[in-house]
């Protein structure tokens, strides 16, 4: 090498040798350059503290960086050591990130940002990193395994990004990290048996991912941990007895994952404990007794889970105990009465068990109890007056138990309570008039019990009401207008008393409501105009009164109005034209009323019920013409066309056989002949819709290209269906019967109409009209976009759109639909037909009832006797040999209906089911994931139910009225 070229190679390292400080300023010079170009990548907010990055020169002090840069930090060797960008509004990815240059950085902090992309491989390069945080960003793709590489890394903070794949083994050789964090990720596959290795590990935090398979029993050599967190994720298999060597342990997070299995009884030694949360997962056996060893314990966590057999009444040892929640099990035998030795207790959940028995008397030593729940049990016996001294509780949930005797006075201490429930008992005697002392209750449930006597007018001073419900109960007197003080009510029903009187007009102080319910009484009088005030109200139900006078044309202010039903009353007057203003798609009942005169132009009134009015008139279906209509159309040529059609029954036979030889020469002519225009056709139209009939039949076939296939969307019971879209807005299924007279069943398909028109129900099909032409006969339903159930179900696809929740309120609108047709219409109304196929969907999912063609009306005094109708493997067994249809023919038909929603298929093996057939896991619909504990229990609810439905002997299965108030109190 030449001697220059050797000087110029040695100049450098001279300088660094005789003057080290010029290497530190180069060194320092060079990260801060490589940030600066890292910083023009970003997305910065505008006055962003990185304004103070600015670029620095050879004659800048070599400190500058370290002492004037936003997050910065150097050490005496002028490097940076530690840079903290938290909460600084950055955006972008690390792939320009200095991370080689960067070599000395001990603390790497980004979090609460919104970086995302990749965590880069080349963070290797950080090898002397002891902090890293990347927390609260939107990172994604896996976890590098190079992060093993940093050897001296103490804290590893990645949660709440969108990070997925496996947690690399390689975490595992980082032996001096104490704290692990990678919750709230997309984090998948079995925890690392490699953790176990993690000996100074104190936190571990893994939950909020889609982690799987068994807690790994290494775990149970870190024996510093102090907090175990791996709670929602899908973990299975037992409960490693294992963890028993964490005697440093203070909290333990296994709740909602998939664990099963007895609860260890090894967890008693983890002496140090002050958290056990093992709730929603599916742990069987009974609750150890070695729980009691947890001296110090404040949270005991083992709701909805299997557990099963008696409370321990060891539990009553735990003096730390805060909050004990053994709610949603199978617990059977009585309350320990010495869990009244928790003085500290300030949560008790103990509802949706078994247990038996009375409420112990000495609840009353609960002293420091916010809320206390041992609804839906079979407690009996009388409500405890001690429990008056509950001074602090704040909820106390009773309901759907068999409580029976009075309810107790002193109650009325509890100042601080804010809800009660005692709903669904055998409660008697009147309301306690102490009740007016609960100056904090905002929910207050009496509902389904024999409560008697009246309402106090004293409740005027529970001035936080929101909810009051009373129903179903056997009060009397008037409603007092001292309730007017409600200012910020929500909800009341009082239905199903005996209350007389009139309504108050100070209903108008409840401008907040939204449901008012005072069905089923003795109510007289006129409907107050004050109701006008309510303009928040969505759902009202005054029907089954003795309300008589007009309807207050102030309902118009009801701009939230869905539900309105003032049938079975007196009232009388016109139908206010008041209704016009309201907003579409209300359902209406009016029915069985006094009413008279026009019913006014509003397509609220197209699919009402207004049955039961003989004096009103209008173009409704089901009324007749008013005069005035009669007088104003009797020259339209079409209106005599009509009145022939209707006059032809009468004519006789030889007209009819007239008519008869003129249709078959038709349709020889037709065959041998080209096809006429349809205006220019003859023959009769005979309409039953809202509209002109031969406008619709024209425009029904102009939608439809005179029925062509292309617009086929299925096959119903009486002819192909349609799809017509009328106008952008207007799209109407078509059901084309069969131009066979011999494949016409025209006694059905008017039995269909006339039921169908009658049905006015949110979960049934409605029927807009129906046409008789001699060239084609059809009706006009509303058309429901997802199609029928059957399928949905059938298509691996579709069926993962019905996820738990939906398949619920399916069953749920079904009940309701059928229960509306079995109860509410008169005479009542059997389906026959029940099936998958028969149920169709709207675009949220919404069920409808469909094809009740093959239905028949009930009249009590009949035997019903008919030939075996309806689809193979819905049928009710009995119809084998009766041949007698009834309504619990319709309720065998649900409960398979409702085990195929579950099943996702068929329950065609329905004798070879064991009663496992209730356990979710072993016959739900495998395409969709198991629900969350809170829907799973409705779907259990409704697998139970469909048990019932399912009884081979009619009498013993419920009523469809049953079905619907089991369901629609399974969610209180």
């Amino acid at each position: 090498m030449p001697s220059s070229n050797l000087l110029i190679f040695s100049l450098p390292l001279l300088i660094i040798t005789l003057f080290p400080k010029s290497n530190i300023a180069y060194a320092s010079l060079e990260e801060a350059n490589a940030l600066l170009k890292w910083k023009e990548t970003l997305q910065i907010p505008n006055n962003s503290l990185l304004s103070s990055w600015i670029p620095i020169s050879l004659n800048s002090s070599a400190s500058f960086p370290c002492t004037s840069w936003y997050g910065i930090v150097c050490y005496a060797d002028a490097s940076i050591h530690r840079l903290n960008l938290s909460s600084s509004g950055l955006k972008d990815t690390l792939h320009q990130f200095p991370f080689s240059l960067l070599h000395n950085l001990t603390h790497f902090d980004l979090s609460v940002n919104n970086f995302f992309g990749p965590i880069p491989a080349e963070i290797r390069h950080l090898s002397k990193l002891v902090y890293l945080k990347s927390s609260e960003n939107k990172f994604s793709g896996a976890i590098p395994p190079e992060i093993g590489k940093l050897s001296q890394l103490s804290l590893l903070d990645l949660y709440e990004n969108d990070l997925n794949g496996s947690i690399p083994q390689e975490i595992g050789t980082l032996v001096s990290l104490e704290v692990l964090s990678l919750y709230s990720n997309n984090l998948s596959g079995l925890i690392p048996s490699s953790l176990g290795d993690l000996t100074s590990l104190n936190i571990l935090f893994l939950y909020r991912n889609q982690l799987s398979g068994p807690i790994p029993i290494e775990l149970g050599d870190l024996k510093n941990l102090i907090h175990l967190q791996v709670s929602h994720n899908h973990l299975s298999g037992s409960i490693p007895s294992s963890l028993k060597s964490l005697s440093n342990l203070q909290s333990l997070y296994l709740f909602e994952n998939k664990l099963s299995g007895l609860i260890p009884i090894e967890l008693g030694n983890l002496k140090s404990l002050t958290d056990l949360e093992v709730s929603y997962n599916q742990l069987s056996g009974s609750i150890p007794s070695s729980l009691a060893n947890l001296s110090n314990l404040w949270y005991l966590y083992l709701n909805d889970n299997r557990l099963s057999g008696p409370i321990p009444t060891e539990l009553g040892n735990l003096k730390s105990l805060i909050d004990l929640e053994l709610s949603d099990n199978q617990l059977i035998g009585t309350i320990p009465s010495s869990l009244t030795n928790l003085s500290k207790l300030q949560w008790l959940y103990l509802q949706d068990n078994k247990i038996s028995g009375p409420i112990p008397r000495n609840f009353g030593n609960f002293k420091s109890l916010n809320g206390l729940r041992v609804n839906k049990n079979q407690l009996s016996g009388s409500i405890p007056s001690s429990l008056g001294d509950l001074i602090s509780l704040k909820q106390l949930y009773m309901h759907h138990n068999q409580l029976s005797g009075p309810i107790p006075s002193e109650v009325g201490n509890l100042k601080s309570l804010t809800d009660l429930k005692t709903n669904g008992n055998q409660l008697t005697g009147s309301i306690p008039l102490e009740f007016q002392n609960l100056n904090e209750l905002q929910r207050l449930n009496l509902s389904s019990n024999y409560l008697v006597g009246e309402i106090p007018k004293e409740f005027w001073k529970m001035k936080s009401m929101l909810y009051l419900y009373l129903s179903d109960n056997q009060l009397s007197g008037t409603i007092p207008p001292e309730l007017g003080s409600f200012c910020d009510l929500l909800e009341l029903d009082l239905s199903t008393n005996r209350l007389n009187g009139s309504i108050p007009i100070s209903i108008g102080n409840w401008v907040h409501i939204h449901y008012f319910n005072l069905s089923g009484n003795k109510l007289h009088g006129n409907i107050p105009s004050e109701i006008g005030k309510l303009c928040q109200l969505t759902r009202v139900d005054l029907s089954h009164n003795l309300l008589s006078e007009e309807i207050p044309s102030e309902v118009q202010s009801l701009q939230s109005l869905e539900e309105l039903d003032l049938s079975h009353n007196r009232l009388s007057g016109s139908i206010p034209n008041a209704f016009t203003s309201l907003p579409t798609g209300i359902n209406i009942d009016l029915s069985y009323n006094k009413l008279t005169g026009l019913v006014p132009a509003s397509t609220n009134f197209v699919n009402a019920s207004i049955q039961g009015n003989p004096s009103l008139c209008g173009n409704v279906i089901g009324l007749k013409l008013c005069q005035s209509q009669i007088t104003k159309n009797k020259n339209d040529p079409f209106r005599h066309k009509l009145i022939l059609v209707i006059m032809l029954p009468l004519i006789g036979a030889i007209l009819l056989g007239l008519f008869t030889y003129g249709l078959i020469a038709y349709h020889k002519q037709k065959k041998e002949s080209p096809q006429k225009p349809v205006d220019e056709e003859s023959g009769d139209y005979f309409s039953i819709t809202s509209f002109d009939g031969k406008v619709v039949y024209d425009d029904i076939l102009r939608a439809t290209n005179d029925f062509d296939e292309a617009y086929s969307i299925g096959t119903g019971g009486f002819g192909i269906v349609y799809k017509a879209e009328l106008q952008p807005t207007n799209v109407v299924a078509i059901k084309k019967l069969h131009s066979s007279s011999e494949n016409v069943d025209h006694n059905g398909f008017l039995n269909e109409v006339r039921a169908l028109t009658n049905i006015r129900h949110r979960n049934i099909v409605k029927l807009y009209g129906y046409c008789y032409h001699a060239r084609h006969s059809f009706l006009i339903y509303e058309y429901l976009e997802k199609g029928s159930l059957g399928s949905i179900l059938r298509s691996d696809v579709l069926a993962k759109e019905l996820d738990w929740l939906r398949r619920v309120n399916i069953v749920k609108a079904v009940a309701n639909g059928l229960t509306y047709m079995h109860h509410d219409c008169s005479p009542p109304i059997i389906h026959r037909d029940i099936s998958i196929a028969n149920i169709l969907l709207d675009s949220d999912y919404e069920a409808h009832i469909s094809d009740i063609g093959t239905s028949k009306l009930l009249k009590l005094d009949s035997s019903n006797w008919t030939p075996i109708v309806g689809t193979y493997g819905y049928i009710a067994p009995e119809l084998a040999y009766t041949m007698v249809s009834t309504e619990k023919c319709d309720v065998y038909s649900f409960g398979i209906v409702t085990l195929e929603m579950i099943m996702g298929k068929h329950p065609s093996e329905l004798q070879s089911l064991s009663t496992d057939y209730l356990v979710l896991a072993n016959v739900g619909d495998s395409r969709i994931p198991l629900p969350s504990p809170q829907v799973e229990k409705q779907v259990k609810s409704v697998l139970s139910l469909s048990r019932a439905c399912l009884n081979s002997n009619p009498n013993r299965r419920p009523t469809m009225r049953q079905v619907s108030n089991l369901l629609m109190k399974d969610q209180l």
